[in-house]
């Protein structure tokens, strides 16, 4: 007659079972959301979504869109810098125009010529007229002016730089700008600025 004692299956099943349930819910907790507090849940199995992608950083509320890297309000605070617009047929007028002024000036250059009297007197040779303005701002006559370079801070005080800047006004939407002085000369075309017409502000506004 066999002494052996008999197996007892069902509570070693059991314990099985209840461990097995204990450790695949774990997999499915989830922290608590730090972004919104809230309570930790399981997922669950009956509408499987996508996984969402991380949320970027939200942009600071004062830089305005476009600024890119720029200083909060840069485009607010740059708007005296933005040219206008040119309506086609007036920009191919422009191009004509520095087309004209550009040799003048690169001869300038060459010649070392590039104080104001100088160039007026090689701009006013091509026909050109010089624009008159009254204190208040309107204007007169004439499409070009020529002045002297900005001053500039340089070590401890402002300094004005030899050369010579040049704007003619073609159309009221369309300009050419240049300038010439020691280093170098340039022509271009532009829409006009909204506080100094043709010529670029400076920074520093």
């Amino acid at each position: 007659m066999s002494t052996s004692r008999p197996a007892r299956p069902a509570p070693l099943a059991a314990l099985a079972l209840t461990l097995g349930a204990t450790l695949g819910a774990c997999g499915d907790l989830h922290a608590p959301d730090s972004r919104t507090g809230a309570a930790p849940s399981a997922s669950g199995a009956s509408s499987p979504s996508a996984p969402s992608a991380p949320s970027a950083p939200s942009a600071s509320p004062y830089v305005e869109p476009g600024a890119g890297d720029g200083a909060p309000h840069h485009n607010e605070n740059n708007a005296y810098r933005r040219e206008g617009d040119m309506a086609p047929a007036h920009e191919k007028d422009a191009r004509r125009e520095a087309d004209r002024i550009r040799p003048v000036l690169k001869r300038l250059w060459e010649e070392r010529e590039w104080d104001p009297a100088a160039v007026r007197d090689a701009l006013l040779r091509l026909g050109y007229e010089e624009e008159r303005v009254t204190k208040g701002g309107k204007r007169l006559g004439g499409t070009l002016t020529v002045t002297g370079m900005l001053a500039r801070w340089k070590d401890d005080g402002y300094v004005t730089p030899e050369g010579t800047r040049v704007a003619l006004r073609v159309h009221d939407d369309a300009c050419v700008s240049a300038f010439v002085q020691k280093s170098n000369f340039e022509v271009r075309t532009n829409g006009p600025y909204p506080e100094t017409g043709c010529f670029e502000p400076p920074y520093g506004h």
